[in-house]
């Protein structure tokens, strides 16, 4: 622009817009007006709501006043004004009010007025330039008309004046922003004011904790007894916290990433080297964020700030912030999981040795005293136990060969037969395994008889005694609200109870019967008495040599093995015991059995400890199975791979006579009076016919085994873990239990965080980018110096807007908001003598080109927020 300003910022060369100064006579009200009188892009300033009275009266006369009239935004589309604002239509005036405006002041004279806009190109015209360009005038000045500095973008009032211009205000002077909106206010927050420090504090937070979150999502930490219902935390309270944490996680991340998004967009509006921001960005990525429904609300928003790089992060940070909770409640929050195998000693008690009868009587469960039954009342007690649990274990092993016969799934090899069960405690399945086979048909050949001979091994119970021993910290499942379960696997020899039958002849027999002897007592057999007898052998050099010594292996030269004797030969159905049992190589239980068919069956029970066997135990609410897993070359923890040098085989003499209390619990003896027991009825009847085994019935050898299996729970409760006795040798009870440690594997489910499905791993991408996201933003704030005015708040962004002049930009999204192009219009925020301002982007380049330049009067509020501004927007964009 040619020549040099002068004070009112004119040109020399240009005319003179400036108002005549009128003083307040109320005589020159008639006054001629200049010819030509200049607006400031924006704003029209009017005389007197008289004048506009005046010059309008005859056109809003009720007679000639068209539809529309009388509404103050009819003409102009929709505005907004202050609740407190009265709106009156010119046919409405009061004689009185010219009478009133001739006394009214100059100063309320002074309006304005936002021109009505049309929308002319994508483009603000020159006539809609901004900036508040005006000459100032000296405090003492009262002139009703202020000087207005002329720009190529003004031009002179017109008599089209909208309709709203009527309204009157309540003070007596007109509100011109630049004049009267000055900023309270500086708009930048120092590091010491309360809202920096406030979102700060909310980003250390969050940033600390949503890193816990991850760590604990990728440690997958197991809380063990920590979250139990006995436990410091119950399951439901520890879901609780997280749960609340989460949320609280997440609130905080929207705040801070909120308050982000709103610096970078505010100084991005204030940066003079920036691109500015759009409507879309403005009220995009807020809400985005603090309401994803407007995702879909307010799509269009999302197509046209989406595609940016701040877009594309926000819409992340939405995603994000709106899955976090359900990432949190499936990797943080403690699941019951079960865990993986760990390899880990467990120590349980170990009382008395393997098989030790005193002990199991002293700890038999009765009401008798020792006192009132000194003698018996521990063998009468364990008998009445040997009756209910072997023959419920009987019946349950009767059952399933029941179901495989109507099935048709009989099997003649042994291992594929059903197994042996058993129940411990009343809440403990027990499943034994058939080992070391042997075949039927190959023996019967060889002996030139039916011979079969099985070896059943049961889990050393003792393992679910160390289960719940407290110096083993494992769970239970009750621990769990009981949904807890566990599962060990010992490296422990197990019981074995090896039953050997053979079909005998009365001649082969007869040599082992006493009633058969031919120089026995004169007075016969007399069964009361037995085995009381006077001329029963009472040394180990007695020996009746029979056809099946070398298959029995009886004789103690050889064998060092003292056959039985029985009483007597027993009648169909019936069984009889050789019981005297007072030999010290006595290592078995014989039992002689009359067949209905066929000749008699004798069997031989002898039970040893195996090294080829390992014991599972698994733990549920409902109850537990306790099982044997034997002959697996591959099983790392058969207990033999433990104690290489453990023996096999080795008869216990002491189960013998835990089995003599067995065998006459369950009437296997009842034949010695000739009494045909159930039992032993059934028993006859499972004798084999044929040397092989029958796939329709189970064998007498397999029922005796299976019938045994409680006497050898029993003998291993409490017993040592290994195979042999290492406690004193004259010593087989201890009087305080002792710890005894053996191998294990143990896999347990607990209350953990991570998971438990495979899908759940795609909420890791959640927490780990609000963790990032969280970094960075607490990296933004600690680095800034403070904070600026967040404008892209609604309520400072409605402030802001409206004390700002127009544009043409956005022309006729009064009624139903911006659309298409005008999403995407640029937007800065200028300043004028302490005023802020927002403005389309191309009309504050105009502004800044030739707009006046900063008065050096400003007072301490005005130049604080002056230099502010000026500091601000002469940084760089940055690349967010």
């Amino acid at each position: 622009m040619e020549g040099t300003r002068n004070s009112d910022y004119r040109t020399e060369n240009e005319p003179s817009y400036e108002l005549p100064q009128f003083s307040f006579n109320p005589s020159l009200e008639d006054t001629a007006r200049p010819a030509s009188l200049v607006y400031r892009p924006g704003y029209q300033r009017i005389s007197s709501m008289g004048e506009i009275d005046t010059q309008y009266h005859g056109a809003n006369s009720p007679e000639n006043k068209p539809e529309g009239v009388g509404d103050p935004f009819a003409e102009s589309g929709l505005a907004i004004a202050h609740a407190g604002t009265r709106f009156r239509n010119n046919s409405e005036r009061d004689p009185s009010d010219e009478r009133k405006e001739a006394d009214s002041t100059p100063n309320s004279a002074s309006f304005l007025l936002s021109p009505s806009s049309t929308r002319v190109d994508g483009n603000d015209s020159t006539e809609f330039s901004s900036g508040f360009q005006h000459s100032r005038v000296p405090s003492n000045t009262s002139s009703v008309h202020q000087p207005y500095e002329a720009t190529p973008d003004t031009e002179q009032l017109t008599p089209s004046t909208p309709s709203f211009v009527t309204k009157s205000y309540d003070n007596n002077s007109a509100f011109y922003p630049p004049s009267h909106c000055k900023a309270k206010q500086t708009f930048e927050q120092g590091r010491g004011h309360w809202l920096p420090i406030c979102i700060l504090v909310l980003a250390v937070y969050s940033t600390i904790f949503s890193g816990i979150w991850v760590v604990l999502a990728i440690r997958r930490p197991r809380y063990n007894h920590l979250v139990s219902s006995h436990g410091h935390l119950s399951p439901n309270t520890a879901s609780l916290l997280t749960a609340a944490f989460a949320k609280s996680i997440e609130l905080s991340f929207v705040t801070v990433f909120v308050a982000f998004l709103g610096q970078i967009l505010s100084r991005r509006a204030l940066a003079k080297a920036s691109p500015g921001i759009s409507i879309a960005e403005m009220m995009g990525f807020r809400s985005w964020i603090v309401q994803p429904g407007t995702l879909i609300t307010q799509w269009k928003s999302v197509r046209h700030a989406g595609g940016s790089f701040l877009g594309a992060i926000a819409l992340t940070a939405a995603a994000v912030a709106i899955l976090y909770t359900t990432a949190s409640e499936s990797l943080v929050s403690p699941q019951l999981r079960l865990g993986a195998t760990d390899h880990r000693f467990i120590y349980g008690l170990v009382a008395a040795e393997f098989a030790n009868p005193t002990y199991i009587h002293d700890n038999c469960p009765t009401p008798i005293s020792e006192t009132a039954d000194p003698t018996d009342g521990g063998p009468t007690c364990i008998q009445i136990a040997h009756a209910g649990q072997g023959y419920q274990n009987y019946m349950q092993y009767l059952a399933i060969w029941a179901n495989d016969i109507a099935t048709g799934t009989g099997s003649d090899v042994l291992a594929n037969r059903p197994k042996p069960v058993g129940t411990l405690y009343d809440n403990t399945t027990v499943q034994g395994s058939w080992i070391n086979p042997q075949n039927m048909t190959e023996l019967s050949e060889q002996y030139g008889r039916t011979v079969i001979n099985v070896s059943m091994a049961m889990p050393h119970s003792g393992v679910f005694a160390a289960a719940r021993q407290p110096v083993n910290n494992i769970l239970q499942p009750q621990d769990l609200d009981g949904m807890g379960r566990y599962d060990i696997e010992a490296s422990v020899p197990s019981p074995v109870v090896n039953v050997l039958c053979a079909s005998v002849s009365e001649k082969d027999i007869a040599p082992l019967v006493y009633n058969e002897w031919p120089n026995k007592n004169a007075t016969g057999f007399n069964s009361s008495l037995w085995p009381a007898c006077p001329d029963i052998p009472t040394g180990p050099d007695w020996h009746n040599s029979t056809v099946v010594d070398d298959l029995f292996g009886f004789g103690v030269a050889k064998y060092n093995r003292i056959p039985p004797i029985f009483p007597k030969l027993p009648l169909a159905y019936n069984t009889v015991l050789n019981d005297t049992g007072i030999y010290a190589h006595t290592d078995a239980l014989y039992m002689l059995a009359a067949s209905p068919t066929s000749d008699y069956m004798l069997c031989s029970m002898s039970v040893s400890l195996t090294p080829n066997c390992s014991t599972t135990y698994t733990a549920t609410v409902s109850g537990g199975n306790l099982t044997s897993n034997c002959d697996d070359p591959d099983n790392p923890l058969t207990y033999g791979k433990s104690q290489p040098n453990a023996t096999n085989g080795l008869r216990n003499r002491d189960w013998v006579n835990v089995a003599t209390d067995w065998a006459l619990a369950l009437s296997l003896n009842a034949g010695i009076t000739d009494s045909k027991s159930a039992n032993a009825r059934l028993l006859t009847q499972l004798i084999p016919t044929a040397p092989s085994l029958d796939v329709s019935l189970p064998s007498i050898a397999e029922a005796l085994a299976v019938l045994a299996a409680d006497t050898l729970l029993m003998s291993s409760s409490n017993a040592p873990f290994i195979h042999f006795w290492n406690y004193s040798t004259t010593v087989t009870i201890l009087e305080e239990p002792q710890l005894q440690a053996f191998n294990a594997t143990f896999r347990f489910a607990d209350y953990a965080s991570g998971g438990n499905r495979p899908w759940q791993g795609v909420f890791y991408i959640v927490l780990v980018l609000v963790f990032l996201t969280n970094v960075i933003c607490l990296i933004h704030f600690t680095v800034r110096r403070g904070l600026v005015t967040d404008f892209v708040e609604p309520q400072n962004l409605f402030a802001l807007s409206l004390n700002s002049p127009p544009s043409k930009a956005l022309a006729g999204s009064c009624g139903g908001g911006p659309a298409g192009a005008e999403l995407n219009v640029r937007w800065h925020i200028n300043h004028d003598s302490g005023h802020l301002f927002i403005e389309n982007r191309n009309a504050a380049i105009t502004q800044t080109s030739n707009g006046p330049s900063p008065r050096s009067d400003m007072n301490d509020s005005e130049s604080i927020v002056a230099s502010t501004y000026s500091r601000l927007s002469a940084k760089k964009v940055s690349l967010i």
